[in-house]
């Protein structure tokens, strides 16, 4: 249903001034997936074939976006940022390969620069950073947001990433138009403020810093779409929680272009029914979708949707029904005469390796 435009090495991905994506002049509408897993596959030579063999899988399949991870923050063998400032260059080469694969196979590519979990480290490694540096009031991992030695960590990594050289193109990253835009973190949140006002000014701080050093690329927050305060009749759309996130006053900061949602109804209702899980998910995009276009007047992208393999009773038959059941929805919504969504990207629609 998705528009899939081949486009020249040479053109970034930018908004259209609306609700839309464009790709030198052009629309651009995309179907996409994540793989998380590449950069650190691809730092051992003898694995790299795995990254060739899904983008070579995706391209055939017409997918043209990946999402994947450009971080790996402390201990491991396969590390990234070991300690703050000091990088595996194993490992950036692996992400240097990623980024050739992509280009080779047409596929653009959405680099998420930290984790809100503690999976590859994330925002509780910085935070013991700081402790082990000998940092006082450090309390908690949400005081990544806050606390000055920790942002200068995670400002450094912007720019070591950003202004990297890639080892096989002889392209910085800053100029690459692979790649389609950078994500300031995976899934933030803020326990210790529900407001979403201190994701708001951290977003607004780190989303200004990456575009003084690289005003080519798109930037967007990596949001799962949690209302807040700003419309407080919006909650009630949430699944019964709120995350410390505020999505139409973090997505209206001027430096982010375009707004994401990620959508777990299975996990998010796990005490539900298919229906009502399905019902959820209806009502959690069109309603993303309208204040995208309204009030934002930014694109959306679903970003992460999907079925667990873990739920009870899960089979192959019900996740694709559920992923065909969302694309029907975005299809009816399309042909009613409204926008459609900009892109979505599936997880796990391409196997992982």
């Amino acid at each position: 249903m998705f528009l899939l435009l081949f486009v020249c090495k040479g053109d970034f991905v930018r908004t259209g001034g609306g609700s839309n994506f464009v790709v030198g002049g052009s629309p651009f509408l995309f179907n996409g997936f994540n793989a998380y897993w590449m950069m650190n596959v691809a730092s051992d030579p003898d694995d790299r074939r795995k990254v060739s063999d899904v983008f070579r899988q995706a391209s055939a399949a017409g997918l043209t976006v990946c999402r994947t991870w450009a971080f790996s923050d402390g201990g491991g063998d396969r590390a990234l940022q070991t300690s703050p400032g000091v990088y595996d260059e194993r490992v950036f080469q692996g992400l240097d390969f990623v980024i050739s694969e992509a280009t080779k196979y047409g596929i653009r590519v959405i680099l998420s620069l930290v984790n809100n979990y503690n999976d590859y480290g994330g925002k509780s490694q910085y935070v013991q950073w700081a402790k082990s540096a000998g940092s006082q009031l450090v309390n908690g991992d949400d005081d990544f947001y806050t606390h000055p030695l920790i942002k200068d960590y995670y400002k450094n990594h912007i720019r070591k990433v950003v202004t990297r050289i890639n080892s096989i193109t002889r392209v910085a990253y800053r100029d690459e138009p692979t790649i389609m835009a950078w994500e300031l973190m995976n899934e933030p949140r803020c326990q210790a403020d529900y407001s979403g006002k201190t994701l708001n000014g951290w977003v607004q701080e780190m989303a200004s810093f990456l575009k003084s050093i690289d005003n080519k690329h798109m930037v967007e927050i990596g949001m799962e779409g949690f209302y807040g305060d700003t419309m407080p009749e919006r909650k009630q759309v949430n699944p019964g929680y709120q995350v410390g996130t505020d999505f139409i006053s973090n997505n209206l900061v001027r430096e982010i272009d375009f707004a994401t949602i990620h959508a777990y109804p299975d996990i998010w209702l796990s005490g539900k029914s298919e229906d009502e899980q399905m019902g959820f998910m209806e009502r959690w995009m069109w309603n993303h979708l309208e204040d995208a276009r309204s009030i934002l007047k930014k694109p959306l992208v679903i970003a992460e949707f999907g079925k667990s393999s873990k739920d009870l009773g899960f089979t192959l038959n019900e996740r694709d029904l559920y992923i065909g059941n969302v694309y029907s929805d975005i299809n009816r919504f399309a042909r009613s005469g409204g926008d459609p969504f900009n892109g979505s990207d599936l997880v796990q629609a391409i196997t992982r390796h």
